[in-house]
């Protein structure tokens, strides 16, 4: 039989930065998607946006994924075929200075989702990170490089999950996927949803456009003393919609049972290194500005230079990254400017 009815994907945390652009490449690509997030690190301005780029409602559920009976009475009201994971918490400095809010929200949370998914047949996609790969030895790193000591508490949940998820695979004959992100930038080309941090931004990004827009005085490039061409850390920035259409072609090829290994892992990189410097001369150029920016001490805990090896990716799942640097930068400065139009 031909693949064409409809399936249903559960996105937790989809109102934030990544699971928003997920949801909007799922339901593009005729996925049905539930989006549910306790709406704790983020408000309603990424939903409605993905609302108005699909010109409709999307279902949406207020939990907790912490609440086994919220997760519960989740999974007796729909059934999915498949859900990706998101909901965690994700700033490593917060993750050292309070590790038990992270171990008990970030474990906890999936913990409930696997048993959940366990119980309705539900394929699992866990939203990883390349920082379980620590500073690695040789680059770009592959799926086979070595997963390196996590240097935070916040890493230390990427691993152990993943190690849930790999140990849950094999005990109970689900199937899952762990896709390893590298650094994930930009905003949707309509400008209706993107990045919102709360308080400081944990990612440069954020940081460029908001002093670019003034709601910062200065921008701080942590380390310029490195041993690289300019002597700023190297890293694989990934577009968030390129990003997003990865998790499609995952998605995809567990509800369509394409899988060779009940458990697969995949980088979702670029392939190409990039200064912290380069990028910040690239968003002046592109938007024809210039930032005050000022070099800091090197930060406890980043990692010199790090980019992915994404073959495999682009082997098993039809996935490559194709938006350029360039226009990345300009879809982010479209959307901080469409948020200075909100009043945020």
């Amino acid at each position: 039989m031909a693949y064409n009815m409809k399936k249903t994907v559960l996105v937790s945390g989809g109102a934030g930065f990544i699971g928003s652009h997920v949801t909007v490449e799922l339901a593009q690509a005729g996925y049905d998607v539930v989006i549910a997030d306790n709406m704790s690190n983020c408000d309603e301005t990424n939903y409605k946006g993905v609302c108005a780029i699909l010109g409709k409602e999307m279902p949406f559920v207020k939990m907790d994924f912490c609440d086994t009976e919220a997760v519960d009475a989740l999974f007796a009201k729909y059934r999915f075929d498949a859900l990706i994971h998101f909901a965690a918490f994700k700033a490593v400095g917060e993750s050292v200075d309070d590790p038990l809010k992270y171990y008990t929200n970030n474990l906890g949370s999936f913990l409930n989702i696997l048993a959940a998914a366990r119980k309705s047949g539900t394929h699992v996609l866990f939203s990883s990170s390349a920082t379980v790969y620590g500073e690695p030895e040789k680059k770009p790193v592959t799926e086979q490089s070595p997963r390196q000591p996590a240097t935070s508490p916040y890493g230390n949940t990427k691993q152990m999950c993943e190690d849930f998820l790999r140990d849950c695979v094999k005990a109970y004959g689900m199937h899952g996927i762990a896709l390893r992100y590298f650094n994930p930038i930009g905003a949707h080309p309509s400008a209706l949803i993107g990045e919102l941090p709360r308080g400081i931004p944990n990612n440069l990004v954020p940081f460029i456009t908001q002093t670019a827009i003034g709601k910062r005085e200065c921008l701080r490039i942590f380390g310029n003393d490195y041993p690289t061409e300019d002597g700023t850390c190297l890293r694989d920035y990934i577009d968030i919609v390129d990003l997003a259409r990865a998790h499609v072609c995952a998605v995809t090829r567990m509800v369509e049972d394409k899988m060779d290994e009940p458990y697969e892992i995949f980088n979702i990189g670029t392939g190409r290194p990039v200064s912290v410097l380069e990028l910040v001369t690239a968003f002046e150029k592109v938007n024809n500005l210039k930032l005050n920016y000022v070099f800091a001490p090197r930060r406890a805990g980043d990692v010199m230079a790090i980019w992915a090896d994404p073959g495999l990716a682009e082997r098993k799942l039809g996935w490559k990254a194709t938006r350029t640097v360039p226009e990345t930068l300009a879809a982010a400065w479209a959307w901080e400017k469409h948020l200075q139009e909100l009043g945020l």
